[in-house]
């Protein structure tokens, strides 16, 4: 599988934001493990909850939801570039989520959507009255109930994308837009319907950029990073709506995105964060840098976060998956069940993603009343029905000695580990019902069993050959233990 070069790489690129510390934040009143220093924070070991539970379910949900339109390129913004040039990505932005940038774009297609349906003098603000009312329809507990369903370990609502609009209640409202925020506290009534169901509770919230403080519109890299907000008051504002949202619904994952301004240093809340939730986990876009391979992070941070790609091989360091079941991560109506990914492309790419130490961090964009697509709860049924009956090779499990195979017939095989035990997941199923493989590092095969009826399977092993039967029912990929002593 070839990676891809992900639109972060080209958001870093673009920003060039330089991390400026801020000093030592002063000490609470219970002792302090950790210190605001990378030093003191790359001590913080990375939770077993987040080692084990593989599934995670991101929720981009927001004013973007009412127009809820995007008819963007089908290209990433690197392919687009070597065609055409980054202007015509951002003109034609898949993202729906983005609608207020591609809004403001001269020519765009979203700018002729909007004149079109709404008129000349319907500005994104005017949706407003529309979200409030739709998202009262709102329920908590069926969403986060789903989610539990699909097996997911963990989720992360948008709480405010670069819109700037807030989707709780804040006791810091937006200086520009006091009203720029939800009256019902959706972030708060989620976090408890999701914690109410035993899995964790993790937080997006867009540092890097915020339309409210500057309005620049984002036609070109060279706007992206100009765009970024850099004075004073929103290095404030962001720090005060992180330390809120910390201590009002203590969150598991702190997920920031497009790294910062230059004179916020997000160390002492990192270091606060660990300290008050030992358990709890950031991603790598706190703070970005670019390094001699490309972009990174000049902070600490628990797992970097691919977008709309996968690793090739395995990864020591914990990373995770970001990306939408079709091309967009806010609700996008010009996108259907016959656009997005299939069940089947969804599961091989889950278990793909886990053979290499990696998480799947999966996208659904609710309509403004709250409620998921038909086609994108499709997908969530069949990768939880899949993922109940194959568990076992999935969640708690370790990459092996290797991560990917090739049988005989040309099917892609993938391996994790759990203790002693090995698992084989073939998300091909062979065309006459045997699996051959050659040159896997088994020390010995005793026995074979089908993770998801525990039944035995015939095989045979002789000098380094793997003969294995796939039989049973379809299935989207055929999951199997390896008992070697």
């Amino acid at each position: 599988m070839k990676m891809q070069l992900s639109i972060l790489k080209y958001l870093v690129l673009a920003l060039l934001v330089l991390s400026v510390s801020q000093g030592y934040a002063q000490p609470g009143p219970r002792e302090r493990k950790y210190a605001p220093t990378n030093e003191s924070l790359s001590t913080h070991p990375l939770p077993g909850w987040y080692a084990d539970g593989k599934l995670g379910i991101f929720v981009c949900w927001g004013l973007y939801s009412v127009p809820g339109w995007a008819q963007g390129t089908k290209l990433t913004l690197e392919e687009t570039i070597a065609k055409d040039g980054a202007v015509t990505w951002f003109r034609n932005n898949p993202y729906a989520e983005w609608y207020l940038n591609s809004l403001k774009i001269e020519g765009s297609s979203t700018q002729q959507y909007h004149r079109s349906t709404y008129g000349t003098n319907f500005s994104y603000a005017d949706f407003i009255p529309d979200f409030e009312r739709e998202s009262t329809k709102w329920n908590p507990d069926e969403m986060a109930e789903l989610f539990k369903q699909v097996g997911a370990e963990y989720v992360v609502l948008v709480t405010k994308f670069h819109d700037g609009f807030l989707l709780w209640p804040s006791k810091a409202p937006n200086p520009f837009r006091p009203d720029f925020m939800s009256k019902r506290d959706i972030v708060g009534e989620l976090t408890q319907a999701v914690k109410a169901r035993n899995m964790k509770m993790g937080f997006y919230y867009s540092s890097g950029l915020d339309w409210t403080f500057n309005d620049r519109t984002i036609a070109n890299l060279q706007d992206l990073f100009l765009a970024v907000p850099q004075d004073t008051a929103y290095v404030r504002y962001i720090d005060t709506h992180w330390r809120e949202l910390m201590e009002r619904y203590d969150p598991a994952v702190l997920w920031a995105d497009i790294g910062s301004p230059a004179a916020y240093d997000p160390k002492p809340l990192i270091a606060d964060f660990y300290n008050s939730n030992p358990e709890g986990v950031v991603n790598n876009r706190h703070k970005m840098e670019i390094t001699p391979t490309g972009f990174g992070s000049s902070v600490h941070f628990d797992f970097s976060t691919p977008e709309y790609q996968v690793l090739d091989t395995i990864s020591l360091k914990k990373w995770e998956t970001v990306r939408g079941i079709g091309l967009s991560f806010g609700y996008n109506q010009t996108e259907d069940i016959s656009t997005f990914l299939s069940s089947d492309a969804l599961i091989d790419m889950f278990v793909d993603i886990v053979s290499k130490n990696g998480n799947l961090l999966l996208n659904v964009g609710p309509k403004a009343d709250g409620s998921i697509p038909a086609g994108q709860k499709e997908r969530l049924i069949a990768l939880g029905n899949w993922y109940r009956a194959n568990s076992d090779a999935i969640r708690g499990t370790r990459p092996w000695k290797i991560a990917t195979a090739v049988g005989a017939g040309k099917e892609q095989v993938r391996f994790t580990a759990k203790g002693d035990e090995i698992f084989l997941i073939a998300l091909d199923r062979p065309a006459n019902g045997t699996l051959i493989l050659e040159g896997i590092p088994f020390d010995s095969v005793r026995r074979i069993t089908a993770v998801d009826s525990r039944k035995n399977v015939p095989f045979s092993w002789k000098k380094g050959v793997l003969r294995l039967k796939v039989s049973g029912p379809e299935s989207y990929a055929y999951a199997f233990r390896i008992i070697q002593k």
